[in-house]
């Protein structure tokens, strides 16, 4: 069962990224090593699975 999308949020927020805000449906977080993503859909909407991966690969290149 795919995450929504304000679990991948909260993902983000616990693993040091913040939120830099966005436009529209569009959040764009920032990690203190300079690392972006940009998460977009309503918050419950389900997470498609690029959106799971690129989150999961985000967070282990900033804890490198």
């Amino acid at each position: 069962m795919p995450k929504k999308i304000r679990e991948l949020i909260s993902i983000l927020e616990k693993s040091g990224f913040t939120n830099r805000g966005g436009r529209g449906s569009h959040r764009n977080f920032l990690h203190p090593s300079g690392i972006k993503v940009t998460i977009s859909e309503k918050l419950s909407n389900d997470a498609l699975k690029y959106q799971e991966k690129e989150v999961k690969s985000k967070i282990a290149e900033a804890k490198k």
